[in-house]
């Protein structure tokens, strides 16, 4: 898949009313703990495009562990902390669409019948993925300076089956006239991170990591591509355990470098 070859693109969602001014990033515990350029990559994209952007300090966890490990008034005790920093009515963009699904789908029903609801659908209904916020709200048109190289894309199953996304992190991508996105015969497979899923199922884990690993490997590309930071610390881990020559990079961090 090379440059200009995907058709018109369809907004999944109401786009806010308006042009965008400032938003709030949320921005997860593995772009915190794991992978902080991430973060500051996606700051840093943001700015460029002239929007201000609010990290609330205070801010940690969606709850999506505790609420996967079949916890609930664990997840909403660590979620309900984080309702009262995304207060202010505007846009709030996750380099995650595993913690944007979260908190987009499931911040509903956990907190059905609880007094925080009302504020939580309204935080709910102002998440937007990086790619997806790029793409169909700013609108961005990238320039590469980068050197001709081909890479590969893993869409996490988040990212696709709770916020919906599609092909938008290859539209950005598709912008990039020095880079070829080679398409993976498995990309709609798990990685088999899953967060504790990987804990409580090793085995299972491993065997789809491996299976990602030589699709991957496949394709020839030097690098795969990722918007979930869990997927890719999986995915590495595995390629860097059989000594693969492939590396691995979160979107935001891929498109600064090349957009500088």
């Amino acid at each position: 898949m090379t440059s200009g070859s995907l058709p018109a693109a369809t907004v999944p969602r109401p786009l806010p009313a308006g042009p965008v001014t400032e938003v709030y990033l949320f921005g997860t515990c593995l772009v915190d703990l794991f992978t902080p350029s991430a973060g500051v990559s996606t700051v840093r994209l943001l700015q460029r495009e002239g929007v201000r952007v609010i990290f609330p300090q205070g801010q940690s966890c969606c709850g999506q562990p505790a609420y996967n490990s079949g916890h609930p008034e664990e997840a909403r005790a660590v979620a309900r902390a984080q309702i009262p920093l995304f207060s202010k009515d505007i846009p709030i963009v996750i380099p995650s669409g595993s913690c944007g699904g979260m908190i987009r789908q499931h911040w509903p029903h956990l907190f059905a019948g609880q007094p925080e609801e009302a504020a939580a659908c309204a935080i709910a209904a102002r998440i937007w993925e990086l790619s997806e916020f790029l793409l169909h709200v700013l609108k961005v048109s990238l320039e590469d300076h980068g050197a001709p190289e081909t890479v590969t894309w893993h869409s996490s199953c988040h990212a696709m089956r709770e916020m919906g996304l599609t092909d938008e992190p290859k539209r950005l991508l598709g912008q990039l006239k020095n880079v070829t996105v080679a398409p993976l015969q498995r990309e709609r497979e798990c990685c088999g991170f899953g967060g504790t899923f990987a804990v409580r199922h090793a085995d299972v884990s491993a065997a789809m990591v491996a299976d990602k690993c030589a699709d991957i490997e496949s394709t020839g590309a030097a690098t795969v591509l990722g918007g979930d930071c869990g997927c890719l610390m999986n995915i590495s881990g595995a390629l860097d355990q059989k000594r693969s020559a492939v590396g691995s990079q979160h979107l935001a961090d891929y498109l600064w470098e090349r957009t500088q």
